[in-house]
């Protein structure tokens, strides 16, 4: 079998929520316990965090890694989704799985995925426990797909974990309400295995505190502590509630006795691109005219990126925006400041069509220009901004994902 082989195998065969949504979520974790059962239960043989969230648990999971990484342990780190290369999910300090890995599992574990017929993010998932055991890494930090208490990777007993901001996101499938999404995401609170929350809010802390007292667990709110006197590297001003919550979860693990110094917490905070290869998170892909691209795709994210392109020092603003279907599109738009607006269509089953977006930009009276292919809308956006303007691009995970100077 060759790499794409395998490839089309796990993309093509079988259910994937990023293309498909609701349909491919399956709702226990049977798959995941029977496939991980036949590969010998790889996520006992390793140490682990894991991080759950509305928002900010992929930039918190790459911020723990990089301070692990930083005091010298051997760091695995699952992510999701990727954004140019499958193996971007599944890494070791820094490091992606390599493509003849995925060869070797797929091959080794056809007959078993075939007849247990998992999710893509299920076979995903036991792929990334499994390279994890493989290569004897010292602790992996893990993050949630989807929700928390039915996700794949809630088959884990971490050190300690870690719940970011809770918000309005895949509605359809967690509830309508913060503190049903609340209490999905405190899925992940284990018995005796102490708890972060990086933001406290009236709504959904009585679920946190309710599920830790159940589970004997430790709770700590970060934003009720003491702040740290820390910086980071990555940009936005989310991230400062996001850094004080992987700090507080830095000080658990240290109080469990791993090794971990002030300076090294220090030192993976402010390397954390480096260390781990994070993408797409307010990344800077020019300078004149400044231009910018975020993966954040739901109102709490798109919120603090608008406050973040009004920190900046532009002329005019053009924004390159697409969506997917199942968003809260009108109350996005409504977020959005006075730009030269330019829309576009993800190249995935759930992009929302040309179509759809011109029909809702019309009732809110949305003046722009429609491309339905994501590169060119970027070209366009360029051949009118002056070097003294601002491009922004994103809306969508998935329109970040086919940026060409990615």
């Amino acid at each position: 079998m060759t790499y794409q082989e395998a490839l089309d195998f796990l993309f093509g065969a079988l259910p994937m929520y990023q293309r498909m949504g609701k349909s491919a979520f399956k709702k226990d974790l049977s798959n995941t316990i029977a496939l991980c059962e036949t590969l010998g239960n790889p996520h006992k043989l390793f140490k682990s965090v894991h991080i759950a969230g509305t928002n900010g648990k992929g930039s918190s999971s790459h911020m723990m890694a990089s301070i692990l990484q930083e005091a010298g342990y051997k760091v695995g780190l699952y992510t999701s989704p990727h954004l140019k290369s499958f193996t971007e999910r599944i890494r070791i300090n820094g490091i992606e799985i390599p493509e003849q890995a995925v060869v070797s599992f797929v091959e080794a574990n056809k007959a078993a995925i075939e007849a247990i017929q998992p999710s893509f993010f299920e076979m995903t998932v036991a792929m990334a426990f499994d390279h994890f055991a493989k290569e004897a890494v010292d602790i992996a930090v893990i993050e949630v797909g989807l929700g928390g208490r039915l996700d794949s990777t809630n088959i884990i007993t971490p050190e300690a974990c870690l719940i970011t901001n809770i918000g309005f996101d895949h509605m359809d499938m967690l509830g309508d309400t913060l503190s049903q999404i609340a209490s999905e995401k405190a899925g992940i609170i284990k018995s005796g295995v102490p708890v972060v929350v990086s933001e406290s809010h009236s709504e959904t802390l009585p679920v946190f505190t309710e599920k830790a007292k159940a589970c004997h667990a430790r709770l700590l709110i970060a934003d009720q502590l003491l702040p740290y006197p820390f910086e980071t590297s990555l940009i936005g001003p989310h991230q400062r509630k996001n850094l004080q919550g992987v700090v507080t979860l830095a000080h658990i693990l240290k109080e469990q006795g791993w090794v971990i110094s002030i300076d090294q917490i220090k030192a993976g905070l402010n390397h954390v691109s480096e260390h781990t290869g994070l993408k797409g998170r307010w990344q800077v892909l020019n300078q004149q005219p400044l231009t910018v691209c975020d993966t954040g795709h739901n109102k709490e994210a798109l919120a603090y990126i608008v406050e973040e392109i009004q920190n900046q020092n532009y002329e005019s603003l053009f924004m390159v925006l697409g969506f997917v279907q199942g968003k809260e599109v009108s109350e996005i738009l409504n977020l959005m400041p006075e730009a030269n607006y330019i829309f576009t269509k993800p190249n995935v089953p759930r992009g929302l069509p040309i179509e759809e977006l011109q029909s809702i930009c019309k009732e809110l009276n949305i003046q722009g220009e429609f491309v339905e292919d994501v590169n060119e809308a970027i070209a366009l956006a360029k051949s009118k901004a002056k070097f003294s303007d601002m491009i922004y691009i994103g809306g969508s995970t998935f329109v970040v994902a086919e940026i060409d100077e990615l």
